[in-house]
């Protein structure tokens, strides 16, 4: 079989800001798995990625005769199918979309060479994540096709636990190592996920859909309201629904976190609030990276979108909306602004620029907690999204 190699759709990567400065738009998780690792269940091999330049030293792939497909669009069966079923004269499109050709070069892929191919129509459906509330909005829907993709032929090793309440448990599984006392499960309106070695702690409240992935920890008392997912070795805590957590973030105090998404290496301080709902009841309106400017959501729901490494301060407060680039610090009383660009420091009061030295500290004590280094190839994406956000930062003026 050809290699699989998940490619970056320029518009769709600059929508997908700011989670796309430091990883390809195929790294993005959805559901329970990210989006590569749903096309490595489906094609049994390991994806390769054409992105960013200085993100491929991180994420790069194998040359040679490959399947090119769109990172933005998470596979089904049918949509596999489509694929497996191409030629390399032919291209799969959805509407104005690219989603997959064959090329023997895919270092010098481009929507040039596609367009030069016989046209294929896609018209079956899938779930195409195009804009960064997408991944929330799309989340529950996400979590129950991942459910039966992990989990089909499997057995659960089920709950020892004679104080755990389970409700629809067929719908319930528990991946080797996880450990859960004295906490609700109700599975009723989708399914629950809870990875290797994962802790649901006492008094826990949980509703599917749901997905504690490895190494990752329910706080006690937590009150999860359903379609979240929590990516590995993470902690959440306090009130929470339809979130998404890419990975090695905590969220593990009280306070309420709504129609939200945190990249890898966030935490939020204890009682930081999201607001996800205008007092007005409108449409929110969030910062849009290609625009320049705010853009309607066309949602009445929608909380906060933090870039990794970026983190708040105990009562942090978020207004509805609100964008967080990598890199920032944010604290203080008050709401800060809607769009907090990339390495800020400061709140409400004001900001300045979290310092690239300062930051490089905190990244590598925050790294090193969990057993892995802020290497070279870390530094390079972090200094070149530092270099590439500068213009965001209009209060410092020695740039």
């Amino acid at each position: 079989m050809d290699n699989i190699i998940l490619f970056d759709d320029a518009a769709i990567r600059g929508s997908l800001l700011p989670f796309t400065f430091t990883r390809p738009v195929a790294d993005i998780r959805v559901g329970i798995l990210k989006i590569s690792e749903k096309w490595e269940k489906y094609s049994g091999q390991k994806a390769g990625f054409v992105t960013q330049d200085y993100l491929s030293k991180k994420f790069g792939h194998r040359e040679g005769s490959a399947t090119m497909i769109n990172g933005a669009a998470c596979p089904t069966q049918e949509l596999w199918d489509a694929i497996l079923s191409l030629n390399p004269n032919q291209a799969l499109w959805f509407n104005q979309t690219l989603l997959a050709i064959k090329s023997d070069t895919p270092s010098e892929f481009n929507h040039d060479v596609a367009k030069e191919k016989s046209k294929v129509e896609y018209k079956g459906t899938f779930t195409l994540i195009q804009k960064t509330w997408n991944i929330f909005e799309f989340n529950a829907q996400e979590i129950k096709n991942d459910f039966n993709l992990i989990t089909s032929g499997r057995k659960s090793i089920g709950i020892s636990d004679p104080n755990t309440i389970l409700y629809n448990e067929s719908q319930i599984f528990i991946e080797e190592g996880a450990k859960i006392k004295a906490a609700v499960l109700n599975a009723e309106n989708g399914p629950i996920y809870i990875g290797k070695n994962a802790e649901i702690q006492e008094g826990a409240l949980i509703r599917g859909p749901f997905a504690l992935c490895e190494s990752s920890t329910v706080n006690m008392g937590a009150k999860m309201r359903g379609d979240i997912t929590v990516g590995p070795h993470s902690k959440i805590g306090g009130e929470v629904s339809n979130s998404v957590i890419f990975g090695y973030s905590n969220k593990g105090h009280d306070g309420f976190m709504g129609n939200s998404v945190l990249g890898e290496w966030c935490n939020l301080g204890a009682d930081t609030n999201t607001s996800n709902l205008k007092n007005n009841y409108a449409s929110v309106k969030v910062w849009d990276y290609i625009k320049g400017g705010f853009s309607n959501t066309g949602l009445q729901f929608c909380g906060l979108m933090m870039g990794d490494h970026s983190k708040s301060g105990i009562n942090t407060m978020f207004n509805t909306g609100t964008v967080v680039g990598v890199g920032a610090n944010v604290f203080g009383d008050g709401y800060p602004r809607n769009f907090i660009p990339s390495f800020s420091w400061g709140g409400a009061a004001g900001f300045t620029t979290f310092q690239y030295r300062k930051f490089e500290e905190v990244a590598i004590a925050v790294m090193n907690r969990r057993g892995l280094n802020f290497d070279e190839t870390e530094k390079e994406i972090i200094q070149r999204v530092f270099e590439l956000t500068k213009h965001y930062r209009i209060w410092d003026k020695t740039i």
